[in-house]
């Protein structure tokens, strides 16, 4: 059977031939590890996470910054959604850095801790 060729029958080959079967798996990931969950939380315990206070370019009105919060960019909106709804302002994720209407330092930390982030700190004025 040539590099070519198609496989017909649904995808389900039996060879033993290692570098067809190469060819054909190559960069797929043929198994859960199950270990994003811990890795998550090993993220949140390792992370450095800072909440400023910023009113630069911003007419005069202060926004609570979280950076160094580090996942991709789905849990960023997820949790700076839970933090929105929890402090019920307003806020989006910019760069990496979640941007909380208002000063909401304190009650930012507390539900972080909560949430299993052991090092949340204050950061800046």
């Amino acid at each position: 059977m040539g590099k070519n060729k198609k496989i017909k029958g649904g995808g389900l080959v039996y060879s033993t031939n290692k570098e067809l079967m190469s060819d054909i798996f190559s960069g797929i990931n043929l198994g859960g590890d199950g270990g994003d969950e811990l890795e998550n939380n090993k993220n949140r315990n390792d992370d450095v996470v800072r909440v400023w206070i910023d009113k630069r370019n911003r007419g005069g009105k202060e926004v609570s910054v979280i950076k160094g919060v580090s996942g991709k960019d789905e849990e960023l909106k997820a949790l700076a959604k839970e933090l929105k709804t929890k402090c019920g302002v307003g806020g989006s994720v910019k760069d990496g850095e979640i941007i909380i209407q208002g000063n909401h330092r304190d009650k930012i930390i507390t539900i972080l801790s909560s949430k299993g982030y052991s090092n949340v700190k204050k950061a800046g004025g």
